[in-house]
């Protein structure tokens, strides 16, 4: 893994510490949450999506134009860019194509093959398990995450295991979220080893091509073998919702959160998000929340303000 990921986090460090005065230093982890809330609230939306369209558009499908969609939207922005820094972008081919397949092609694909037979709120429950894996894998990279962090890091872990003793039913599409976020997980993690020279847009449209590459043979097998789903105003304004604001402007903001802020700290915001999918999923999808989903939300809100709050 150590030839696959090139290390430059200290050099990308020093040069902020050089170029930013003691206000900007404070106002980045602000912004950093700021983002990282965003991205975690549009996602919400992309699990009820995933869960609407599972008896209209097969899950390979829905991945695939989801990412088209999204190269569209980030291609004005990125293409230039990354045309620009193809030599950089080849240099660092390998570690490239490893970010596409976790986070574009494989994880997405995972969430809506687990649409099939996951309720939304049990989805958005199990993907609360991959700040756990973001902390994991950031204290093998030799990040500390501090009392306070991990004090509420194991609060908002209390509230999902609430929720799991509550009730919630186990079925084999949960199977598909695990690795989905175990895919997510990994993804974030990588992200702290982007090569500092490579432009934020011209990376997002680097990624979203090379995972949409990536799912062609998927593609041409589903539609093969299933067919190809209807294009109608039940299906097109979901996908369209999910390429734009969950891949493209999702995707930015997070990437920025976790150069602003670390993948724990973002991962500690992304508790928030069985909260977020539960109330969209009980107004949208009439699914119900009952008090141990209540509670434990309680909980996962207050391990986020503790834990987010936390120092470096």
């Amino acid at each position: 893994m150590a030839a696959v990921l090139p290390r430059t986090t200290t050099a990308r460090s020093t040069t902020a510490r050089s170029h930013t005065g003691p206000h900007s230093r404070k106002a980045a982890p602000v912004a950093g949450l700021a983002l990282a809330a965003l991205a975690t609230l549009v996602w919400s939306g992309s699990f009820v999506t995933s869960r609407a369209l599972h008896d209209s558009v097969p899950p390979v499908q829905h991945a695939f134009w989801r990412w088209v969609v999204a190269l569209l939207a980030v291609a004005p922005f990125g293409a230039r860019r990354a045309w620009r820094q193809r030599a950089l972008v080849r240099r660092h081919a390998r570690y490239v194509l490893l970010v596409s397949l976790l986070g574009v092609a494989g994880y997405n694909t995972l969430v809506n093959q687990a649409g099939l037979t996951t309720p939304a709120a049990t989805m958005g429950l199990i993907m609360a398990a991959s700040p756990v894996l973001m902390a994991v894998f950031e204290r093998l990279g030799g990040v500390r995450l501090g009392a306070r962090r991990a004090t509420g890091l194991l609060i908002a872990c209390a509230g999902v295991a609430l929720l799991v003793g509550g009730g919630t039913a186990f079925s084999s599409g949960d199977l598909w979220m695990i690795a989905a976020a175990c895919c997510f997980a990994g993804y974030s993690a990588l992200l702290r080893r982007r090569p500092a020279e490579l432009h934020g847009t011209a990376f997002l449209f680097t990624t979203f091509l090379t995972g949409t590459v990536l799912l062609l043979p998927a593609q041409a097998v589903s539609v093969t073998m299933q067919g190809s789903f209807h294009p109608g105003a039940g299906t097109v304004l979901p996908i369209l919702y999910v390429g734009v604001a969950s891949s493209a402007v999702a995707f930015f903001a997070w990437n920025k959160a976790i150069a602003l802020i670390g993948a724990t700290r973002a991962g500690l915001v992304y508790y928030l998000q069985p909260v977020c999918v539960a109330v969209l999923s009980w107004t949208l999808l009439g699914e119900t929340t009952g008090w141990p989903q209540l509670l434990s939300m309680a909980l996962i809100l207050g391990g986020v303000v503790l834990g987010a709050g936390a120092r470096r």
